[in-house]
């Protein structure tokens, strides 16, 4: 079921992709233009503002949110105002000692009744003109001393005069006529208890001395005055004594409302409120609201979208300098196509629709949310899939555009909160994964994003203020989620671009190589000699790949498929020869010829029906190049001239069809191949004629041009022929005899 599956979807994917578009110029400028538009649009949400045409005093015709958080002037005003007259009046108390003027008083009445020379008229006139004025000095003289000095307002001492002089009580005449026939004795007895009472009244904060005045005469009426002229003097004096003490601030009270207007928070509208809904009027502060956020279409300006539209285009500029300089685009022969270029692409896509499906669930009130990003999964898919430096360049543009995505802060474009955790997750993930080699990796790559994610979340929060205890817990949870969801994303997607781009992953690779495949099972059981000697092509192809760079995976695993195709015909080969006469031997040269050529030919069919990556077709249908079948044309030739006939053919109709090997792997694989036959068919072999044999074998086809279309140096020939010499050695050991003199004794034991 899943064979017919791939069929179909390989044979969809060909007739969607036409032919050359790989190597297309237009189809490359294309798909560089689509990353500038992908990271145009994935960013332009979040920095460029949208505007609408509004009309005062029209319906809108539909809901508009804020793109941001706005402050709302008018309703900030409105609400300080507001509170400004919550604000109760304060009143302050003033430390008024008015007992002094009954000490006062008490002390002219004890002096001028002693006074025999001056009549009882006169006292009472004396009594009448000095007494009453004993409160407006004293008030005076408070006022004179405490005015600058820091104690009290000089708006307070204007209050307090004013509402002590309006509340100000007139002692009745007939008291005065009373003071001249006071004794001594009951000037001191009442003195005393006045005083008492003036203290104990004025001790109580006083707005309205009245209130106080009406207590008088019951504290009076239980003191120890006994006559009822004394009790009534005292009571008089005593109520012409008190005086308000508690006065209306208002130098305090303006304070306390300017300190109210500050201490109400401003009224914002937050990113996503609806500032005005479909069919709502739009009124002159609403209109004016909309204004001042820069959302009408009358304000609207290209800046932003210039400035987006010049960081799209350098994001793009780095993808592209560092494919360019690391030749995967430039060169003669470049590393990617226009295939890798679109897959590229398309990991970019999901990568950045991810980010923007996690932020749909971010607030201001729970930033950790973007923390559950699978960030971590375009790095790895690209790790895995194309360069691991690649990888770590995107890396970069990743935490560059999370941190513009997942940005909850007003007035800033970028949080680098979340592009340092990008960068971390990101990293982990690409150093745990590039030497994949089983599917289990992905996930050990996922649990050491998860690890280092939370690590990197929890040392900001630490350098910060830290938050909340909940939110700090949500903070550390996404992160070690976002990197299991990564592991488990990356396992899903991966078989789907290594069947639609036909990528040949590293895990993909150890899958082919495992024994139990249809293919191999079948060579296997079928040419056990051909088997046996891919599996040795595969180890020296191996580390002859290794020494130069290429990929030693690759060429092993391409070893164990490059000659499937002599299934088809497995005796006609002399691996699978095994006590039976050489079929060759009683066949022409030329139907020997072509049943030979036809393996690579047939083995690429096999590998097609079986949906083998083009990498591992390529070197079945490339080891031999186009090399010549020397055996069979020199058989052509002496059986042309024992018949006494021209030869009607030249060596070049003994060639393979080709193609020439296109990469290094094929080149390698080709070279371990014709190595590991040769060097099979010698009787004795030794380290000298293995050498010989290498470098023969190589330079003849270096003399064929068989490298001409791959990118292989000499330099890197000679590193082959060594490797390939050392392989051989620690292979055939057993059967190579050393030049150097050997004891019999030594050598029979």
């Amino acid at each position: 079921m899943n064979r017919i599956w791939a069929d179909n979807w390989k044979n969809a994917r060909l007739s969607f992709i036409g032919p050359g578009w790989k190597q297309s110029a237009a189809v490359r400028f294309l798909l560089l233009l689509l990353f500038v538009l992908l990271f145009y649009f994935s960013l332009s949400p979040h920095l460029v503002p949208q505007t609408y045409d509004i009309a005062l005093g029209a319906k809108s015709e539909r809901d508009i949110k804020a793109a941001k958080q706005i402050d709302d002037e008018k309703a900030t005003l409105k609400a300080q105002e507001a509170a400004a007259e919550r604000v109760q009046p304060i009143y302050s108390i003033v430390a008024l000692r008015s007992d002094a003027i009954v000490d006062r008083i008490f002390t002219r009445i004890e002096g001028l009744n002693q006074d025999d020379q001056v009549t009882s008229q006169s006292k009472i006139d004396i009594y009448k003109s000095e007494v009453p004025a004993y409160y407006d000095e004293y008030v005076n003289d408070f006022i004179k001393r405490n005015r600058g000095g820091g104690t009290y307002s000089d708006t307070l001492l204007q209050e307090m005069e004013r509402t002590v002089k309006d509340q100000k009580y007139d002692i009745p005449a007939e008291t005065f006529y009373k003071l001249p026939n006071l004794s001594q004795a009951q000037v001191g007895e009442m003195r005393q208890v006045t005083l008492g009472v003036v203290r104990k009244l004025m001790s109580e904060s006083l707005r309205e001395a009245e209130t106080s005045r009406t207590k008088v005469a019951e504290l009076v009426n239980t003191s120890s005055l006994t006559q009822r002229s004394t009790r009534e003097i005292v009571q008089e004096i005593a109520r012409f004594a008190i005086m308000p003490n508690k006065f209306f601030d208002k130098d305090a009270t303006d304070e306390a409302k300017v300190l109210a207007k500050e201490n109400t928070p401003r009224v914002v509208i937050k990113e996503g409120d609806i500032i005005v809904q479909k069919g709502e009027m739009i009124t002159p502060e609403t209109y004016e609201l909309l204004a001042g956020a820069g959302l009408l279409d009358e304000q609207k300006t290209y800046r932003p979208q210039l400035g987006l539209l010049l960081m799209s285009l350098l994001c793009l500029l780095v993808i592209y300098i560092y494919l360019y300089q690391s030749g995967s685009l430039g060169g003669i022969r470049p590393k990617y196509n226009n295939a890798q270029l679109l897959m590229l692409l398309l990991i970019y896509t999901i990568n950045l629709v991810m980010m923007q499906i996690v932020n749909l669930a971010q607030t201001p009130a729970a930033p950790f949310v973007g923390y559950l990003a699978p960030v971590a999964m375009g790095t790895m898919l690209i790790t895995l899939l194309l360069d691991m430096h690649l990888a770590i360049v995107s890396s970069f543009l990743f935490a560059i555009t999370g941190s513009v995505i997942f940005n909850m802060q007003m007035n800033q474009l970028f949080d680098f909160h979340y592009g340092f955790v990008i960068c971390v997750v990101s990293f982990s993930a690409i150093f745990t994964v590039h030497r994949a080699s089983q599917r289990s990796t992905i996930l050990k790559a996922g649990i050491m994003a998860s690890l280092f994610g939370t690590v990197s979340v929890l040392a900001l929060e630490l350098l910060g203020d830290l938050p909340e205890r909940m939110a700090l817990i949500y903070s550390l949870t996404f992160a070690f989620a976002s990197g299991v969801i990564t592991a488990i994303l990356v396992i899903g997607l991966m078989p789907f671009f290594e069947v639609t781009f036909g990528i040949l992953s590293a895990l993909k690779l150890v899958e082919l190589s495992n024994p139990n495949h249809p293919l191999l099972r079948k060579l296997l059981t079928e040419t056990p000699g051909t088997y046996h000697h891919s599996v040795m092509v595969g180890n020296l192809s191996e580390a002859a790949a290794e020494a130069i760079g290429a990929d030693g995976l690759l060429c092993r695993v391409g070893s164990f498929y490059h000659d499937i195709g002599k299934t088809k015909r497995p005796n006609y080969f002399i691996e699978n020869q095994t006590n039976i006469e050489n079929p060759h031997d009683s066949i022409d040269p030329k139907l020997s010829k072509s049943i030979i050529v036809a393996h690579a030919r047939d083995g690429v069919d096999m590998l097609k029906a079986y949906n083998i990556p083009k990498p591992i077709r390529d070197i079945a249908e490339q080891h031999h190049g186009t090399t010549s079948l020397k055996y069979f044309y020199h058989k052509a030739v002496k059986q042309a001239e024992a018949e006494g006939k021209t030869p009607q053919f030249t060596e070049d109709d003994f060639r393979y069809p080709g193609p020439k090997a296109q990469s290094k792997e094929a080149a390698v694989v080709g070279i371990s191949d014709c190595v590991e036959a040769a060097v099979r068919s010698l009787r004795n072999p030794t380290m000298e004629g293995i050498e010989t044999m290498i470098n023969k074998i190589i330079k003849s086809r270096l003399d064929d041009n068989q490298f001409n279309e791959c990118d292989l140096t000499l330099k890197e020939l000679d590193k082959i022929a060594e490797t390939l010499k050392e392989a051989v050695v620690g292979i055939f050991h057993s059967r190579i005899e050393y030049p150097e003199d050997v004891k019999p004794k030594e050598r029979l034991a």
